[in-house]
């Protein structure tokens, strides 16, 4: 698993580096910040409550106390940029994103394709959704992501909200 979770890092690492590159050829003064790194879906060897314990965050990530992380909506709701408050009681943890209100399978078989496309056109979102099959991520698939935040107020600060202006199913 750890193995794993170091070759996806490095990945990220390097799409991060591409995306970079291709940002500074447009904008050659263009700044960035320090890099995020939030995997989800893994354990991890911790110590709480006096223990020493293995911790299984599925649809969460670590929130220790300052730390950064990012908490994605959906294609068609803000995201938030965060630091954890360290909550103790919920393993130093938060959510992972809005998480999901139906199945991808649901969502392709439930949603409305040119009313998930309105959507995301109505607030000028660019996006590449284009038949059923793209549904599984549809913005409606969703939770409410403002509802989500408003549950976890103990566990993260909101730093930065970010407007989606396109989604790339990848």
């Amino acid at each position: 698993m750890n193995y794993c979770v170091e070759f996806a890092l490095a990945n990220r690492k390097l799409m991060m580096e591409r995306t970079k590159m291709a940002f500074k050829e447009i904008i050659p003064e263009v700044e960035f910040s320090h890099f995020i790194n939030k995997p989800h879906n893994f354990a991890a060897l911790e110590e709480h409550f006096g223990e020493e314990v293995i911790v299984h965050r599925k649809g969460a990530t670590r929130a220790r106390n300052g730390e950064w992380g990012m908490i994605p909506g959906s294609q068609g709701t803000q995201s938030f940029l965060v630091k954890g408050k360290g909550n103790v009681d919920s393993f130093e943890s938060c959510s992972h994103g809005a998480g999901r209100v139906m199945s991808r399978a649901a969502a392709r078989r439930n949603l409305d394709l040119k009313e998930e496309r309105k959507i995301l056109t109505d607030q000028g979102i660019l996006h590449a959704i284009r038949h059923r099959s793209d549904l599984d991520e549809a913005p409606s698939s969703y939770k409410d992501i403002d509802e989500v935040m408003a549950n976890q107020e103990a566990l993260v600060e909101v730093q930065i909200k970010l407007q989606p202006l396109a989604v790339i199913k990848g």
